[in-house]
């Protein structure tokens, strides 16, 4: 077998996880949901302004920091929202996890 076909069948694997079966599921409940969608859009935006200040300041802004975790607050009292946060971390991680494996199989060629 060579590494591309190897590389479908991983693909396909992800495909038919639960991980990847249940951020699929969330995040259509989302499009049916659009109100709740655009909060997670704009706590996303937040969260996204509040990294990239961090990293370019080497530090946190305090009032972009409070308005992500208000907005994250919100947004866990929402059984919708917080299955969608709980099922992309889920996933995020499987994803993180195949990428150290096959970082690490390689390792001794990238340094």
């Amino acid at each position: 077998m060579n590494v591309y076909d190897t590389a479908n069948k991983l693909a396909q694997e992800i495909k038919q996880s639960e991980e990847y079966v249940n951020y699929k599921m969330a995040k259509e409940t989302l499009n049916l949901k659009l109100d709740l969608k655009k909060k997670i859009e704009e706590f996303e935006a937040a969260r996204y302004d509040a990294q990239i200040t961090a990293m370019q300041t080497g530090k946190n802004d305090e009032e972009k920091t409070k308005r992500m975790q208000q907005l994250y607050i919100e947004l866990i009292e929402n059984d919708d929202a917080k299955r969608f946060f709980e099922a992309e971390t889920k996933f995020n991680i499987v994803l993180a996890d195949v990428n150290k494996i096959i970082g690490d199989a390689v390792i001794d060629v990238l340094k």
